[in-house]
């Protein structure tokens, strides 16, 4: 099949069917907002601001040091451990500017899941906060690591009398300390040393290494180019046409591939950065309306939370004018109230790592509920039968495989998990998503679940996220996960477990809820189990750990298959 362009007939006015991608290193986009804007605030952290000339110098002095005192060289990888901070800002670019390769890590990785990541990528170097520092002193002790670059989240962070309608995490209050370790580096000591970098000779290239969950075996490295990185951005700010003197709420976690775009396309832009350390949810209505926050990048998990809130109705949050995300699905429902109560479309999106971000995203003129968007700039999106290859057509549910300018350049160092990655259509190399879905008439594409996430109901195919969505629709739910359970009928069966709103707990029964999904769904779609739970797991990125609900219902059925076994001996 030819390449599809019936969405173009919803394309965003004004914005190009095809772009150059900018030959450049992440750095260069900092440095010309810097001399663009050098005394606007480019992030401001619990009311304390940090200019982006002051940005721009705490870079060039951090990259000196790297190169002089920690020999960080073009192409090494250095590891950032951090929550969201300054520091985070100040390290990343520090690396690019370096022509070195960044390896962010999750800040609630184990210490066995950074250490994985140091082996892996084959960090010498890294840069954490001192709240994070006992997850890599082991490795400093054994010699995995040759030096650590330490800060403490306070050293940039305003005072309690800044932000009196919110509280300063903890650790991010906590004071400098000192370290007698003769492999830490204080970060505070090494913009003191005011080391300036050598010349940036190599503009391209590798830029990040972003380890993907590790859905089968060990976490892989999706390798980002420059490149990639630029695009996205590029992309981003004519997709949006958004107020350049607008400020961006950044919650999401810089360490994930979705926070470091939000924080890139805010600085190409030159904009001002609310950053907070942490998601918090009381705080976020009043920041919108103090900052006159205009763009916000959010998951579904944050704003089912704030639609709770009793502070959303407390505050002005008239100024928010682009409101958008993905990692998880946004249930019709929620959306709604969405739109009702702050007062915007929630712009629904779709990527993910080893496409550097979105590949598919709703145009801002002409959004749809429930829908990943339509194929962006430069992007080719086809449809598949995931065993044969076979391209499927308008409403045929397959996987979805995208060629883009920003995929991946492969696993780092696994060419046969790189290889199966991709599949050849035509001559191109497309990423395989591993996700189910279909595009309509119009082109709008709609992700329907994992392609391994399907549930087989006595021969019948149901797709949790489907039944995910409806729950969602009763006034009860504040958010479910569906997984499979044994049925010795049906082999398997739905089972979902229930977070109830605060206000609803104690009001309904799972029957109660059972009953109502009969009167939504197919039958043999409802739930035959319901669990109310307290909460679900969620990753960094807000995404639904729904394969980590399923082992442990798979741990429960075989135990009972085990016990009932014992009985019929």
């Amino acid at each position: 099949m030819a390449r599809l362009t019936r969405h173009y007939a919803h394309w965003p006015p004004g914005v190009p069917h095809t772009l150059e991608a900018p030959e450049c290193n992440l750095f260069d986009f900092l440095a010309a907002s810097a001399a663009r804007c050098p005394e606007k605030t480019a992030i401001d952290y619990y009311g304390a601001q940090m200019s982006y000339r002051t940005l721009l110098d705490a870079v060039l002095k951090l990259a000196g040091y790297m190169q002089q005192r920690l020999s960080v060289r073009r192409g090494e990888r250095v590891v950032l451990l951090m929550q969201n901070c300054p520091q985070f800002a100040i390290a990343y670019y520090a690396v690019l500017r370096c022509g070195a390769v960044v390896v962010p890590a999750n800040p609630m990785c184990t210490p066995a899941e950074v250490a994985y990541y140091v082996a892996d990528s084959g960090a010498r170097v890294a840069v954490t906060t001192q709240d994070m520092l006992p997850r890599l002193t082991p490795l400093l002790d054994n010699g995995a690591l040759a030096g650590c670059l330490v800060g403490a989240c306070s050293e940039f962070a305003g005072q309690p009398r800044d932000v009196p309608f919110m509280e300063i995490p903890a650790f991010v209050r906590e004071p400098r300390q000192r370290f007698t370790h003769p492999g830490v580096h204080e970060f505070a000591g090494a913009l003191a040393a005011g080391i300036a970098p050598t010349p940036l000779v190599d503009t391209a290239g590798l830029a990040v290494i972003g380890y993907t969950s590790g859905t089968t075996g060990e976490p892989k490295g999706a390798m980002l180019s420059h490149r990639a990185f630029s695009y996205v951005v590029s992309q981003r700010v004519l997709w949006f046409s958004d107020n350049p003197d607008s400020s961006d709420l950044i919650t999401l976690p810089v360490n994930h591939v979705a926070g470091m775009c939000a924080l890139n396309q805010a600085l190409v832009q030159a904009r001002t950065m609310v950053m907070l350390a942490r998601w918090d949810a009381a705080a976020v209505p009043r920041l919108i309306e103090h900052h006159r926050i205009g763009c916000w990048a959010a998951v579904t998990p944050m704003l089912v939370e704030l639609l709770g809130r009793p502070e959303l109705a407390q505050h002005d949050v008239s100024s928010l004018r682009r409101l958008y995300g993905g990692a998880t699905a946004m249930p019709e429902a929620v959306a709604r109230q969405v739109e009702q109560r702050l007062g915007v479309p929630y712009i629904e999106c779709y990527g993910m790592t080893e496409t550097c971000g979105s590949t598919h995203m709703n145009p801002p003129q002409a959004p749809r509920l429930q829908c990943a968007g339509i194929p962006q700039v430069n992007v080719d999106a086809r449809v598949i039968d995931p065993d044969s290859g076979v391209e499927l057509g308008v409403d045929q549910p397959g996987e979805l495989v995208m060629h883009c300018p920003t995929q991946f350049d492969g696993y780092w160092g696994r060419p046969e998990a790189s290889a199966g990655a991709f599949i050849e259509i035509e001559g191109k190399r497309f990423v395989r998503s591993g996700d189910i879905g279909h595009y309509d008439e119009d082109g709008y594409f709609y992700i329907t679940d994992r392609l391994k996430r399907m549930i087989n109901a006595s021969g019948l195919k149901v797709w949790p996220a489907e039944i995910e969505s409806r729950l969602h629709g009763h006034p009860a739910v504040q958010e479910a996960c569906v997984i499979a359970a044994h049925d010795a009928r049906r082999g398997e069966t739905v089972k979902a477990l229930v977070v109830l709103r605060e206000d609803a707990r104690g009001t309904l029964t799972p029957d109660a809820l059972i009953e109502w999904a009969r009167g939504c769904m197919a039958a043999y779609k409802v739930p035959r189990e319901i669990e109310f739970v307290q909460s679900l797991p969620r990753s960094a990125a807000g995404k639904l750990l729904w394969r980590m609900v399923q082992d442990q219902q798979n741990q429960i059925d075989s135990k009972t298959n085990q016990v009932a076994q014992t009985e019929d001996r």
